[in-house]
């Protein structure tokens, strides 16, 4: 401590020391110590200064101190001294400022030897748009998307997620880029629009507000094709879905298709993305959670992302349809209420899986029910006393399916869902008479449990939460069954590395929750 203090230029002064020590060789004379031995103590007494300020450390020590500091706190640093502001100069600080905060390595040396600093880099185009990194859904109506904003080699693009090709949910997704920033022309940075089958042109971004930015192509010519909106249509669909319009036999499924081509390409890329962040894990969570890909029948696949708020497990739409739009909670399952399958003759039966679901639903309404009337008797209780607005308070609770993500269940129901190892593998098969988009699904399942699923007419009109089976394959697929629909959706996690993407806490994660059903309805 006392040598930061000295290097600082606080502490002891000099005069202090040096009397300091004149006490110490008073000390030794009255202690009858020979004269040679005084010499040699005052010696050393007379010895160079230590440094009174960081400002006379050496360069490189003040180079290696200084590197350590995060970026946003260099700009003060270089308002210290010259001295300080020559330092920053050196290109070992901002090389590791890109490394560590950006992930930046071999791409730094491709860059320097292009003529382009590790400082300019930081300075004109990591920094500026740091705050444009990490996960951002677009606002396309009720389709929605995945967008993920990364520092590319020596640029900063950002990639728009594609599912696969309907019905592979297995399969990896796809990426596509909508455009890229970077500082290989000139000596600023330069934005550009990737959208289209001509190459990058100009484009421009800006920051909105908080946790929400645009883009605006500058060249939107760029996005057409020779042969008009038909040309556009068939290489769309090809894009999209894998085939020709023609290969595509269900009429209702075509009308979706081109309704959802008119829609997006309105566009032209000019659009406006808002932050999303991937649920944080508990060790009580039922599995990992994360984005997962999902089967939607005539909607092809779209993305979820799977969270576990209490003793809940929820499925939140990140693209949707126009049924049920991006934003919505498509499923909703209640862990303290398991599902025992029967044998896998029983299960072939629809009906007797449709009794086992059906019965849970009903002990939930009844349960509903009362709670609705204890509600009341507190709210009439209430109303008769000034001391009863406590009991209303606590006597209210919404219902699980449509309560707030911060919702708690009772103690009294809760059950841990938490296992010391992988549970015993319980043979499944889907009932006769259930749709599946899939032929080939996993034939053994870990664990079911009741939840429901989302449904309504076009436009969203007449939504409804309908009962239906949860059941988990493994660590990394679920599957619904939709009893009323009589339809099979399996869903698959996605894998690819998303960084900058976590929430910074459990609360923050779920206000985004909540908003994101205001961004899509």
């Amino acid at each position: 401590m006392a040598v930061c203090a000295r290097l600082c230029g606080v502490g002891q002064s000099r005069r202090c020391r040096r009397r300091q020590r004149h006490n110490q060789q008073d000390q030794a004379s009255d202690s009858d110590m020979d004269e040679e031995e005084e010499e040699r103590i005052v010696g050393q007494s007379t010895g160079p200064p230590h440094p009174q300020s960081l400002a006379e450390l050496p360069p490189e020590l003040l180079v290696e101190i200084v590197s350590l500091l995060p970026g946003t706190a260099l700009p003060n640093v270089a308002l210290v001294c010259k001295k300080f502001r020559q330092i920053l100069n050196t290109e070992t600080i901002w090389r590791r400022r890109c490394m560590e905060e950006f992930g930046m390595k071999d791409d730094l040396r491709k860059m320097e030897v292009g003529g382009v600093s590790s400082r300019d880099l930081y300075v004109k185009l990591l920094h500026p748009y740091r705050h444009i990194l990490g996960l951002w859904q677009p606002d396309i109506g009720p389709y929605g998307g995945l967008l993920n904003v990364v520092v590319d080699g020596l640029f900063i693009i950002g990639w728009m997620y594609l599912p696969p090709h309907d019905p592979r949910v297995e399969d990896p997704m796809r990426r596509r880029p909508l455009f890229r920033i970077h500082l290989l022309e000139s000596n600023k940075a330069t934005v550009e629009c990737m959208y289209g089958h001509k190459g990058p042109h100009k484009g421009d971004i800006q920051t909105v507000k908080k946790d929400e930015f645009s883009t605006k192509c500058n060249q939107t010519d760029y996005h057409r094709m020779p042969g008009g909106r038909q040309e556009e249509f068939r290489t769309w669909l090809e894009e999209e879905w894998g085939r020709t319009l023609e290969e595509i036999f269900h009429e209702h499924m075509q009308e979706l298709i081109l309704m959802k081509f008119i829609y997006t390409s309105q566009y032209d890329n000019c659009l406006t993305y808002r932050r999303i962040y991937l649920p944080p894990a508990m060790p009580s969570d039922l599995l990992h959670p994360g984005l997962f890909k999902g089967t939607y029948g005539s909607h092809g696949l779209e993305i979820v992302m799977l969270s576990f708020i209490g003793t809940y497990a929820r499925a939140t739409k990140l693209t949707g349809d126009p049924n049920v739009p991006a934003g919505q909670l498509t499923l909703d399952v209640d862990l303290r209420r398991p599902v025992v399958l029967p044998d896998l003759e029983q299960q072939r039966n629809i009906e007797e899986l449709s009794r086992l679901v059906m019965g849970v639903h009903e002990e939930v309404q009844r349960e509903d029910q009362q709670q609705a009337m204890d509600t009341s008797a507190a709210a009439r209780g209430a109303a008769e006393g000034a001391s009863g607005g406590a009991s209303v308070a606590e006597g209210v609770e919404a219902d699980h399916i449509t309560c707030s993500d911060s919702c708690q269940p009772g103690p009294s129901t809760t059950t841990t869902t938490t296992t010391t190892s992988p549970p015993e593998a319980l043979p499944f098969v889907l009932p006769l008479g259930v749709m599946a988009r899939n032929e080939v699904y996993p034939r053994t399942c870990r664990k079911c449990f009741y939840g429901t699923g989302l449904i309504a007419g076009h436009g969203f009109t007449s939504p409804e939460r309908t009962p239906g089976l949860f059941v988990l394959f493994d660590e990394d697929r679920f599957g619904f069954i939709w009893l009323e629909l009589k339809s099979f959706s399996l869903y698959s996690r996605l894998t690819d590395h998303l960084a900058h993407s976590h929430a910074p806490n459990m609360e923050r994660f779920e206000a985004m929750l909540m908003n994101m059903q205001s961004w899509t309805s």
